[in-house]
C-alpha cells in the first residue's frame, strides 16, 4: 500500500493515511458497529481523471475500492477496513441551468449542495427531485432509485435522471443517457444505473437531472410536522385511525411520511407517531383534503395547525432540515451509538395494513417491556411513495418495487455495547413477522439495505426478476468483477438444483405469544404480486413465487463479529479527535 500511496501523491491526487486529520475525518462514523472500519488509505479525487487513475492503479494491483458519497449507508457499506476508501467529498460541484430546466451534479455532491442553487437563485416553484435529508449523497440516492418528498408527483429520483457519467472497471470515462438505445450496451448500463448502480458497474462522477416545476402557481409548498402521542386508553381509536390513514387513496400531489416511535426514555405513553407533510398546492386545498381524509378530529386539527404554506426555496432552506433534524443529527460522528436496520416494501390493501400495524404495535409493547430502563429507541418509518412512481412498469428501470404505497424501514438504536445480541435477536423476530407482507414476501429497498441478507438472497430481495438482466449488464461492463462487495450485483450464476438447509433462528430473549395472522393471507399476497405488472411480458415481467424455504442467518450469532474481527488488525491513531475508548481520554491525563 505504501507504493500506491506514493504514486497517488506523485500524481497530485489527495491521499491520506491513519493519523492525518482528513483521514480521521473521512473514516469517522456515528454507528459504533463500524467504529474500527479503517482502510489502508483514503483517497479524495478532485476530478474525473483522478478517479480513472485510482481505478486503474487499484485494479492492476488487485486492491479493493470502497466508494463513499456522504457515508449514509445504513448497513455500513460506505465503510471498509481493507484497501482504498474512495471518498468523493471534494467533487461536490453543482451547475443549475434554468433555461434547459436541468441540473448537473458531480459524484460527491450532497442534496444540500443542489438545493442551495435553487435557494440562492430564488427559483420559487421549482424542485430538484432529490433526498429528504440535505446531507445525503446524490450518487447513492440516485443509483438506488431514490425516494423524494415529491416522488408521488414526479416519480423516483432515478426517473428524473437524464445522463450519467461513470468511470468503469477498465478506467474508461463513459457517459450514458436516457436517449440511448435500450438494447445497446450503453442503454443497458443506463437502465442498470437507475436503481442498481451503487458500487456495481463503476464510480459515478457526474449526473444530469431534470428540474421539475410545481403545480402550485404561487411557487409555494405546504409542509409541516406533528408528533401524535396517543393516550393508552385510546389505542383502539389510534389503531383504527392509522389503518384508515395507510389505506387512504391520497392524491399524487401530497406526501405524508410517518414514523412510529418507541423511545425508552419517554415514559408518558407506549409510543408516538411523527407525521411529515409535503403538499404541492395551496393551504386551503390542503386543509380540505385533511378534513376529508382523516376522521380523528384532534389529529386532523393538529396536521392543519402545524403545516404552513411557504415559498419552495424557504422549504428547501430550512423546513426540510427541521423536518428531518433527528436523522441529520444522528448521522454526525459526534453522536455515536449502535444501530441496525432493515426495510420493507408495502402495498396498502386493507388486510395487509391491519396485519402490519398490529405487529408493529405488539412489537413496540414487547420492546418497552423487555428493555425497561435502557437507553434505546425503536422506530418504524413509513416513506410515502406510489403516485407517479408506480405508473411505470417494474422492468422500466433496475429499481423494481415501484408499484407500492410505502417503503418502510425499522431502526433500532442503543447506547450500551452489551445490548447488541439482544437487539439483533429482537430485530430478527420483528422482521420475520413483517417480511411476509413485503412485496413478494421478501422485497427490501436497496437505499435502506439490510446487512444480514445472504449472498444468494440479496439480489432477489432488492431487484426481483430484474436481477437476471443486471447480471448480464455486469458481465458487459465489469466482466472481472472488480467492483465486488458483499451485496453487489454478481456475474451470471450457473443454475443450481440443490437447496441449502434452513438455519434455525434463535428464540427471542423472552418468550412471547406469536402473532397468528393468517398464513394464507400472506401467501396469497405474494402470489398475486408475482403476476401484477401491467400486462408486461418477457423474462422480467412476473416475479417468482418466493415461498420456498431459504437459509436464514442466526442474527444473534453476528454479535460483535464486525468490531471483533476488525479489532485484530485495526491501526488506531493516538491523535484521532474522533476516536472513542481510551484514545479519547487524553485530556483526562491518559
Amino acid at each position: 500500500m505504501d507504493d500506491i500511496v506514493r504514486f497517488f501523491k506523485s500524481e497530485q491526487i489527495p491521499v491520506y493515511t491513519s493519523g492525518e486529520l482528513e483521514y480521521e475525518r473521512s473514516v469517522a462514523t456515528a454507528n459504533l458497529l463500524y467504529r474500527f472500519s479503517r482502510p489502508a488509505c483514503v483517497v479524495q479525487p478532485e476530478r474525473s481523471s483522478h478517479v480513472q487513475i485510482i481505478v486503474k492503479q487499484a485494479k492492476s494491483r488487485k486492491i479493493p475500492i470502497t466508494i463513499k458519497n456522504g457515508g449514509h449507508s445504513y448497513a455500513g457499506f460506505s465503510t471498509t477496513d481493507t484497501g482504498i476508501s474512495l471518498d468523493l467529498v471534494k467533487m461536490n460541484g453543482v451547475k443549475l441551468d434554468m433555461n434547459s430546466k436541468s441540473v448537473t451534479l458531480q459524484g460527491g455532491a450532497q442534496w444540500g449542495h443542489a438545493y442551495k442553487q435553487l435557494v440562492n437563485g430564488r427559483h420559487d416553484g421549482y424542485i430538484i427531485n432529490g433526498g429528504r435529508c440535505p446531507t445525503v449523497g446524490v450518487s447513492g440516492f440516485l443509483l438506488g432509485g431514490g425516494l423524494s418528498p415529491f416522488t408521488r408527483s414526479f416519480g423516483m429520483g432515478c426517473d428524473n435522471l437524464k445522463e450519467a457519467t461513470i468511470v468503469t472497471a477498465d478506467a474508461n470515462l463513459v457517459t450514458v443517457k436516457d436517449s440511448d438505445d435500450p438494447k445497446s450496451d450503453k442503454g443497458k448500463l443506463f437502465w442498470a444505473l437507475c436503481g442498481a448502480g451503487g458500487g456495481n458497474f463503476g464510480v459515478l462522477v457526474e449526473s444530469k437531472m431534470s428540474v421539475q416545476k410545481l403545480k402550485n402557481t404561487d411557487g409555494n409548498v405546504v409542509a409541516g410536522r406533528y408528533t401524535w402521542p396517543p393516550k393508552p386508553e385510546a389505542m383502539g381509536d389510534f389503531m383504527n385511525t392509522m389503518n384508515r390513514f395507510y389505506t387512504t387513496d391520497w392524491p399524487d400531489q401530497i406526501t405524508i411520511d410517518s414514523t412510529w416511535l418507541c423511545d425508552l426514555q419517554q415514559t408518558k405513553g407506549d409510543l408516538a407517531v411523527r407525521f411529515l407533510v409535503y403538499y404541492d398546492g395551496n393551504k386551503n386545498d390542503f386543509d380540505k383534503l385533511i378534513d376529508r381524509s382523516i376522521r380523528q378530529k384532534e389529529l386532523a386539527k393538529q396536521l392543519k395547525r402545524r403545516s404552513l404554506s411557504e415559498r419552495s426555496t424557504r422549504f428547501l432552506h430550512e423546513t426540510l432540515v427541521s423536518q428531518w433534524s433527528e436523522e441529520i443529527i444522528r448521522a454526525f460522528p459526534s453522536n455515536r451509538s449502535y444501530s441496525i436496520y432493515t426495510s420493507f416494501v408495502f402495498k396498502n390493501d386493507q388486510d395487509r395494513i391491519k396485519s402490519i400495524t398490529f405487529i408493529i404495535r405488539e412489537e413496540m409493547k414487547a420492546f418497552r417491556s423487555l428493555f425497561t430502563g435502557e437507553q434505546a429507541v425503536l422506530q418504524v418509518t413509513w416513506i410515502h411513495s406510489g403516485g407517479q412512481a408506480s405508473k411505470k412498469k417494474r422492468s422500466a428501470t433496475a429499481f423494481r418495487w415501484r408499484d407500492c404505497a410505502y417503503h418502510a424501514y425499522i431502526m433500532m438504536q442503543w447506547e450500551d455495547k452489551w445490548l447488541e445480541r439482544d437487539m439483533r435477536g429482537f430485530l430478527q423476530t420483528f422482521k420475520e413477522k413483517l417480511r411476509p407482507f413485503s412485496m413478494m414476501g421478501r422485497a427490501v429497498f436497496i437505499n435502506f439495505p439490510d446487512e444480514v441478507l445472504l449472498s444468494n438472497a440479496h439480489e432477489r430481495a432488492y431487484y426481483g426478476n430484474n436481477r437476471q438482466e443486471l447480471q448480464r449488464v455486469k458481465k458487459i461492463w465489469d466482466k472481472d468483477n472488480f467492483f465486488d462487495w458483499a451485496q453487489g450485483v454478481r456475474l451470471p450464476q450457473p443454475k443450481k438444483t440443490a437447496t441449502r438447509p434452513r438455519v434455525t433462528v434463535s428464540a427471542r430473549i423472552v418468550k412471547m405469544e406469536p402473532y397468528t395472522s393468517s398464513k394464507s393471507t400472506a401467501d396469497g399476497i405474494a402470489k398475486m404480486e408475482g403476476n401484477n405488472d401491467k400486462g408486461e411480458t418477457g423474462p422480467m415481467a412476473a416475479d417468482e413465487d418466493f415461498s420456498e424455504e431459504e437459509p436464514v442467518v442466526d442474527e444473534q450469532a453476528l454479535t460483535d463479529t464486525i468490531a471483533g474481527e476488525q479489532w485484530e488488525n485495526v491501526k488506531l491513531s493516538p491523535n484521532n479527535p474522533f476516536e472513542g475508548g481510551i484514545q479519547g481520554l487524553t485530556d483526562l491525563g491518559f
